[in-house]
């Protein structure tokens, strides 16, 4: 019976040991930096740009890896079930790690205890945009949907995204009959909406400024406490005449519950690095992404539960749910 015990912690001993070693090698090879959306969305545009920062410091590879599906349920659960050694990561969301947990029924995840949150990248508030021919003042087309109810509709970037939530929440604050069309990702959602098939979508800045500067799409208000550093001339929704609606997404990397407590640190220090680049933070400013202040895994955490709570009030006002 000793010897059992000797060996079983003689062998409790080396694992921690090569665990140590292992950690302390870390990376000695490419990363995956999974993205639960579609290529050329919010999400991956900023995405690719930390992911560049992280490479830059960590001298390896981190390559984006798309895995669309169930509103980024399908990417997030796959990598909390992955090994975690530090080489397959998550680029979270408002969605995934804020909302989901209360719009799904049956969640495969948990997005605190299946991660260890390594950093907060930063927010970017949504703004309501409608296409040339719609009006282009809230309180014009709120009264033109009002006026014509059923015939509209508004497309999101799928089930459960933020913009889906704040199409919903848009409807239960105006009393507007409006339809909800997903989509799988936010540029097929903008095409069918260039198109005319649509009054309105939420987007974020980043992805449609393009748009806006070649007159495709026209802004109409932003759901922030304050105007944008890059498009001030967008009034606030309660500039606009609808206060208290603000919102918006925002990022985080994760890593699998279980990681080594120094790979999430240098994680963590690799991503703060991304973000203070001068290159990479004026990329970032023009996807309209308030980076943050060199988060911790622990600060990342209490914003992350603390963004639970809040959409959850959010989902329940707005009644939405998916099975």
């Amino acid at each position: 019976m000793r010897m059992r015990r000797r060996a079983f912690v003689a062998g409790a001993l080396l694992s921690a040991v090569a665990g140590r070693a292992q950690a302390e090698r870390y990376p000695d090879k490419p990363i995956r930096l999974v993205v639960p959306f579609p290529p050329g969305g919010p999400t991956d545009l900023i995405a690719r740009v930390v992911a560049v920062g992280m490479a830059a410091d960590l001298g390896q590879q981190v390559i984006i890896d798309n895995k669309a599906g169930a509103g980024g349920n399908v990417g997030t659960d796959m990598v909390a079930k992955s090994k975690p050694d530090g080489y397959t990561l998550l680029f979270g969301t408002a969605a995934t790690h804020g909302i989901n947990v209360s719009l799904y029924k049956n969640l495969p995840y948990d997005p605190v205890k299946d991660f260890e949150l390594v950093s907060l990248v930063g927010l970017a508030p949504m703004a309501l945009l409608v296409p040339p021919g719609q009006p282009s003042t809230l309180k014009e087309l709120i009264a033109k949907l009002r006026a014509e109810p059923g015939k509209w509709s508004y497309p999101s970037s799928g089930n459960g995204t933020t913009n889906h939530l704040a199409g919903e929440l848009f409807k239960k604050r105006t009393g507007v009959d409006v339809l909800h069309v997903p989509y799988r990702g936010t540029g097929p959602a903008l095409q069918d909406l260039l198109a005319g098939r649509h009054a309105f979508i939420f987007a974020t800045l980043g992805p449609v400024m393009e748009n806006i500067r070649a007159g495709q799409l026209v802004p109409v208000a932003l759901m922030a406490d304050k105007r944008s550093g890059v498009m001030p001339d967008i009034p606030t929704t309660a500039e606009a005449g609808l206060p208290d609606f603000v919102g918006g997404t925002w990022n985080v990397v994760a890593a699998p519950a279980g990681t080594a407590r120094t790979i999430v640190d240098r994680l963590n220090a690799s991503v703060n690095k991304a973000l203070v680049d001068p290159v990479l933070s004026e990329r970032l400013k023009a996807l309209n992404m308030e980076t943050s202040d060199a988060p911790s895994p622990a600060s990342t955490k209490a914003f992350v539960e603390a963004e639970i709570v809040k959409w959850r009030d959010v989902v329940e006002i707005a009644g939405a749910n998916v099975d």
